[in-house]
This record gives structure tokens, sequence and C-alpha cells, in this order.
């Protein structure tokens, strides 16, 4: 069995136990969820949270038509807490709103085919729902603020009001973003206003922090969908490794038990966020942020400024919270796992349990390791005795496993320090032309655009990367290439690229970025014919700006690599120098057009 399948199933399985054993209770407390919900989260909170639901799911519908849809809901959850057993009180919390949704007129007229979805039973109501948001609808403008001369009045006169247009407008462009995200951003948006109405130039200082709260949805739109998208291809399993080693790391010096008891309670959560679940996302989140709160001395000495925070701010806040110090003293680990004799009688009487304590040793001894180098140290490991608890001597055999377990480490390193040493020494373009280079012969299928995305994107993280301490350049490097990898092999599905792209997707979680780093030129390509249009330039690549000029010389690349794939580093060296000289050759002559046509 696959290691990604067991691991800390014993401990995780105890801890869903009890969790869930939580929920139940609750539930068999509260008939009515909707009641429990409103009553745990507020009227304020319970609106702001039932619009995000709303908003996402009918990115099309005004704030306007929302608004009455959000007023039923909590019509019924106030009339669910006077009477648990009045009609409706019962449903669950899909129900309720897939129920309101369906019965939208002339819902076929705004969505089509969405409409088809309310004749399905749930759960399959509700996956169907979620197929239809639109990560990144044209059809919903950025969110504009009232003018400089009148937004503190609105805000002082119709406050609800103007937070209110915020929160549908951040939601229905962000269909994936978690509530408890957007009302963070909410939060962060009124501070911004209370800040700048006392500033002399409003406008000037609400621009500055408004840049700064649409590129942190951004930021978190992107990181919520990738964490759906891991759930839903590799499943909770994954997922909780992902989250032990992470946890392990930011909190050093808390007991294993308590770590996989918030590793698992974050999976219900995170469930909950993927599913549109927001009120029960919203709510179980605020939970497990009190609990971690109440233990600060047995989580963090980082996070007390957070606990002090209204609910609502302490969560970003926590994600954001440095990583603790690590404890002093801690043993190494190659007595316990690499020197005892009793390694494989501990491996085989508890293989899940034996496996989660290594990664929660290891990973909070090792917060300068990505999460993902840390997930394959531990397969080679378990890989490695399961070969040799079956020898006659498997202390001897298990003995190499520094060895075996440091190529990975090697590999890593080389790779984070290699692309930094050219980033750093060649710059931003030339970094962008390596890459381009590199993943063009390796996937010459994809369309020229996209290639030149893939290879924007790669660039923009080693720049943020690679500026960073050199502890963490690994973690940032590896956790961000990790989401542009997510993002190609989502589009592989649907639209397949080639068989080597293919298997590095199918790959485990861990395995990914090393399967496209060792993927070589894909030897089964056809070229598509030589097109002289490639080589049509005129006047106005000698008026267009710098910068449009040095994409026109990128696409070139790309397209010279599609035909000639096996070009080497030379002869690509060559013609790019030969297109630079061209340029400005002939951008300096009469007839710009024949000199071109010369050339």
């Amino acid at each position: 069995m696959k290691w990604v399948t067991l691991i800390s199933f014993v401990l995780l399985l105890s801890s869903a136990r009890s969790w869930n054993l939580q929920r139940v209770a609750r539930s068999a407390e509260h008939k009515s969820e909707i009641a429990h919900r409103y009553q745990d989260l507020k009227e304020e909170t319970f609106k702001a949270v039932t619009l995000i639901t709303f908003a996402q799911y009918l990115q099309r519908c005004s704030y306007e038509g929302l608004s009455k849809l959000v007023k039923d809901v909590v019509d019924l959850a106030q009339k669910c807490v006077a009477d648990e057993d009045a009609p409706d009180c019962g449903k669950s919390l899909p129900a309720i709103f897939l129920d309101e949704i369906c019965q939208v007129e002339k819902l076929r007229d705004s969505y089509g085919a969405m409409a088809d979805c309310c004749a399905k039973a749930d759960p399959e109501r509700n996956e169907c729902f979620l197929s239809f948001k639109v990560q990144h609808p044209d059809f919903v403008q950025p969110y504009e603020r009232p003018a400089a001369d009148v937004i503190c009045k609105e805000y002082q006169d119709n406050r609800v009001s103007l937070l209110g247009d915020f929160i549908y407008t951040v939601a229905r462009r962000n269909p994936f973003l978690y509530a408890p995200a957007i009302l963070g951003l909410a939060a962060d948006y009124e501070h911004a206003l209370q800040s700048c109405c006392q500033e002399s130039d409003v406008g000037t200082c609400l621009d500055a922090k408004v840049t700064a709260i649409k590129e942190k949805a951004k930021k978190a739109s992107i990181k919520h969908e990738y964490a759906c998208g891991i759930i839903k291809k590799y499943g909770d399993r994954t997922f909780q490794a992902i989250k032990l080693t992470h946890l392990s790391q930011k909190y050093p010096k808390a007991t294993f038990p308590e770590v996989v008891k918030v590793v698992q309670r974050l999976k219900e959560v995170y469930r909950e966020c993927c599913d549109g679940d927001m009120l029960e996302c919203m709510d179980d989140r605020a939970q497990l942020i009190d609990y971690v709160c109440s233990k600060q001395d047995v989580f963090s000495s980082k996070i007390k400024h957070c606990c002090e925070k209204p609910v609502v701010e302490r969560s970003q806040c926590i994600i954001e919270a440095d990583y603790d110090d690590k404890p002093e003293g801690l043993p190494s680990l190659v007595e316990k796992y690499i020197q005892s004799n009793e390694v494989c009688k501990e491996f085989e009487a508890g293989h899940d349990e034996f496996l989660s304590q290594f990664v929660y040793e290891y990973s909070r001894r090792h917060p300068e390791f990505s999460g993902q180098l840390i997930l394959r140290i531990t397969k080679g490991y378990e890989a490695l005795l399961e070969k040799c608890c079956k020898t006659d001597n498997p202390k001897e055999c298990y003995s190499k496993a520094e060895e075996d377990l440091n190529k990975h480490i090697k590999e890593t390193q080389d790779v984070v320090n290699t692309n930094c040493e050219l980033l750093n020494a060649r710059g931003e373009g030339d970094f962008l032309k390596a890459l381009l280079i590199r993943y063009t012969k390796k996937m010459p299928q994809v369309s020229t655009d996209t290639l030149l995305d893939i290879g924007k994107r790669m660039t923009a993280v080693g720049t943020k990367c690679c500026q960073m301490p050199e502890e963490k350049q690994m973690p940032c490097s590896e956790g961000y290439l990790n989401i542009v990898i997510q993002d190609m092999c989502r589009k592989q599905e649907t639209s397949p690229i080639n068989d080597n792209v293919s298997q590095c997707c199918s790959d485990s979680y861990a395995n990914r970025r090393p399967c496209f780093t060792a993927m070589g030129v894909d030897t089964k390509y056809v070229p598509p014919p030589f097109d002289p249009e490639m080589f049509n330039f005129d006047e106005k690549l000698c008026s267009a700006p710098a910068a449009e000029r040095d994409l026109g010389q990128m696409k070139l690349l790309v397209n010279l690599i599609k035909r000639k794939p096996l070009m080497t580093e030379e002869q690509i060296k060559t013609i790019s120098d030969g297109f630079t000289a061209m340029v400005d050759k002939c951008c300096k002559q009469a007839d710009v057009d024949t000199c071109f046509g010369e050339e």
C-alpha cells in the first residue's frame, strides 16, 4: 500500500472520530444546523457569510438580487432559533442554500445549463453547482471604491452597505476564496477607511491600501483553489500529510498529539470551504482558532498578538505569523530511526503511527526544507524499511538510510541554488529565456502564449524566493512551483499535452516537481512545417516599446524551438543574438521594411 494513503491513519482516525463525535454531539444538541450556526456567528457575520455563499454560486446576480436571498435565509435562521422544530429547520445548510438558488426566477436565462443541477439529488447537486463556478469571470468588474470626496461620509452613514458591496464584489470575483479570508479582507478595508479618512489626501492613501488588499485577495484565492485541488486529486490523506509537515515546522514545540488534532480539524474546515459550505467553514475555523489561542503556551510564542485581534482577523494573522523557534537540544533522529535495533519492530507494529511520528520529528527539526522534500524523504525511508525489514540483517540494510535520504536533499538544494544563481547572475530577462527554452523542449505542444505565461509565473517565483534568506528559499520556491504545476496538470486533464507531462501529473504529490525537472525533450513530438510568416518583421517592431519588442523576441524563440526542439544552447544563442543585431541595424535605416526583408 502506498504511504500517502496510509500516513497517520491510526492517530488521525482516532482524532477524526473525536472531532466527528463533537460535531454529532453538536448536531444532537441543536436539532437545527442553521439555528446553531446563526447563534454561533451572530447576525452580522451570519449575514456576511450568507452573502458570500450566494455571490460565489450566483456570480452574475446583482447585489440587490442576492440581498433578497440573504434575507430569506436570515429569516429562516431567526425562525429556527425561536423554534428548532419549525418547517425546514432540520435541513442541512447546503440544502437550504441550493433550494433557495433553485427557486430563483429565470435561473436558466442567466446561467444556462447550471439550472440542470437542480434536478440532481444532494450531494451531486452541490458538486454540479461547484463545477459552474468561474474562477476569473470577465463579466465581473474589479471593485471600484466610491470617490474620495464621498467615501468617508458614506462609510460613516452606511457602513454595512459599503462593506457589503465590497464583500459581494470580492466574493463573486473569487468564487473559491474562503469566507474567513474574505471577511479578513473586509476588515483590512475597514481599517484602511478608518486610517485614510483621517488623512488630508484620502484618495492617495486609499489607492495604496486597496491595491495591497487586491493583491492579498489574489494570492489567497490562488492558494485556496490549490488546496481544494489537492484534496480533490489526492484525497484527505495526502492533504493531511502536507498539513502535518507544515504545522510541525511552524509549531515545533507543540506535542505530536496536539499537532495531529489541529491537522484533522483543519482538514474538516478545508473540506467544508471547498464544498462551498461557508457558514460551517467560518464557524468551525473560528472554533479551531479559539482552540489554538487557548493553548498558546503549547503551540507558539509568535501568535499572542493574533489572538488579541477580533475573530475575523485572527485566522489570517496566525497563518502569516512566523515559525516558532525550535526547542533547544532536540536529539538527533539517527539513533531512533537508523541505529536502533527496534526500527523494524516498531515499523511493522504501527506502520502509520511510526511514519507519522517520523514526519513530525523530521519536520520540526527542518523548517528550512520544503514540505514536498520532507514527504519525499519519508517516502524514501518507508520504501527502504519495507525492503530491509524482509532481510536477514535489517539493521545493516537500513543503516544506509541517511545516505539515501541525503540524495533527495541534494537534488532539491541543487535545483534551488542553480536557478537562484542563474537569476541573480543574468537577471529576469535571461532567466525567463532559459525557462522558455527548457519548457518548450519538454512540452512543445503547448501554445506559445501558455508557455510564456508559465515562464513568467516561474520567473516571478524565482524573483520572490531567491531574495529571501537562504533558509526560506526552498520552502518558498518549491511551494509556489507546485501551485504552477498543479494548474498545468489541471489543464492537462482536459487538454492532454504529451505522455511525459501526463506521467508527471499522475505521479505522487511529492514527486511531481522532481519529475518535471528531470523531464527531457519529447522524442515523440513531430514539429509543424516551417512558417515564413514567423520572420515577417516590419517597422512596427522598431516603434514598439522595449517590453513589446522583448515579448516578440521571446515568441520567436519559442516558435523556433517548436520547429527545431533539438537545437543546442549555442545555436539558440546565435539566433537570439542575430535577432537583436538585426533589429538594432534595421531600425536605424531609412527603409526599415527592405532591411528586414534582406536580413
